[in-house]
């Protein structure tokens, strides 16, 4: 499905995975997928949130407001407080398996944001996938994460997705 993505929706998409993992999330939703459009940083979609001021940082911290923060003790350390050395761990398990044992698995898309991927395949309409089309995706989840997100953020989701609607 993804060769069907633009390389920026591709890389907004990588980004998503990183915010979820960053944060030790169990599922990446489209507030991770809002992170990743933004994270970008290039793309329309990052374009059009730019003109509606929304930022990274502000959509991070909005994250935390809502959803909670990530763990205060990231898995390392917490490791280390119990003396288990997670680098060297990973170091050993590269040795003898190779660098694809310590691969991080990637985060498992929750249904809300599997559902705005293919509502971003619907808004594309058989043309290219672009950042564009993924932002229309997340905010046809109207009682999303990420729209509970950007109404916390003070944006004027109506509007936004009239902006976006033009371009996708």
């Amino acid at each position: 499905m993804f060769e069907l993505f633009t390389d920026e929706a591709r890389t907004a998409l990588v980004e998503a995975q990183a915010e979820a993992h960053e944060r030790s999330d169990t599922a990446l939703g489209c507030e991770h997928v809002l992170l990743g459009l933004l994270r970008q940083g290039t793309g329309l979609a990052a374009r059009i949130l730019g003109e509606f001021s929304v930022t990274t940082d502000a959509a991070r911290t909005g994250v935390d407001d809502l959803y909670g923060p990530p763990p205060a003790v990231p898995p390392g350390e917490a490791l280390a407080s119990i003396g288990i050395d997670l680098e060297r761990v990973n170091a050993r398990l590269t040795e003898t398996f190779g660098a694809a044992a310590t691969a991080p698995a990637p985060t498992p898309y929750d249904a809300e944001a599997r559902d705005a991927l293919a509502a971003a395949l619907e808004e594309a309409g058989g043309r290219d996938v672009g950042t564009e089309h993924v932002l229309a995706g997340v905010l046809g989840r109207s009682d999303g994460r990420a729209v509970k997100l950007l109404e916390h953020l003070g944006v004027d989701v109506a509007a936004l997705t009239t902006r976006v609607r033009t371009w996708a």
